[in-house]
């Protein structure tokens, strides 16, 4: 099978035909623009690195109890890049796939993922309801408490920084100055003046 190299529209395309919760649309942006964000700032390909961001939740609306294994499936029926397709799986290592992050892709979008929601909720309860003014500190104060935002696994989010090699501050960052990129489509540039 010939693979072609998916472009950002036939990503997002295919991330709408699986998904239509808004809030999981709005989670695959985010990771999506902190995928580009960090590739930029490592010189790497920033269209790949998106895409993969923008499909790694491909199946999880539809298919839950399936989760990264109907995203395999779906990928390779569409003839995507086995990099691409075992980048999606990777960022499940642990919890629903065997793939170990093993480049820097993988290893950014496993850390990325849950971090993401993380900084999500911890701007929605400032009162500037934005990411414009969300520094790393504010984030790393309501990491401690584990009742804030509990469904995020923190555990996941040191791991993917050791593998990585990085401080937690610097990951924070990374994924705050990536999602105000997105701050409008995320509904998250709040009642800040920019």
């Amino acid at each position: 099978m010939n693979q072609t190299v998916p472009t950002r529209d036939q990503a997002y395309e295919l991330l709408t035909e699986f998904n239509k919760n808004e809030g999981l649309i709005k989670h695959a942006l985010a990771v999506e623009a902190v995928m580009r964000y960090v590739a930029k700032k490592r010189g790497e390909d920033e269209n790949k690195w998106g895409v993969i961001g923008l499909v790694h939740d491909l199946d999880y609306e539809k298919y839950p109890d399936q989760h990264c294994t109907k995203s395999e499936e779906i990928l390779r029926e569409r003839g995507w890049p086995e990099e691409y397709v075992r980048a999606v799986v990777s960022h499940g290592w642990g919890i629903c796939s065997d793939a170990e992050p093993e480049t820097d892709l993988e290893k950014v979008l496993y850390a990325v993922d849950e971090l993401t929601g993380l900084v999500v909720t911890t701007a929605l309860v400032r009162p500037s309801k934005s990411l414009m003014d969300l520094k790393a500190k504010s984030v790393k104060k309501k990491w401690k408490d584990k009742r804030f935002a509990a469904g995020v696994d923190r555990n996941i989010i040191e791991k993917g920084a050791r593998m990585l090699g990085v401080e937690i501050s610097e990951l924070i960052t990374d994924t705050i100055m990536g999602m105000r990129e997105v701050a409008d489509d995320l509904g998250l540039r709040g009642n800040i003046e920019q």
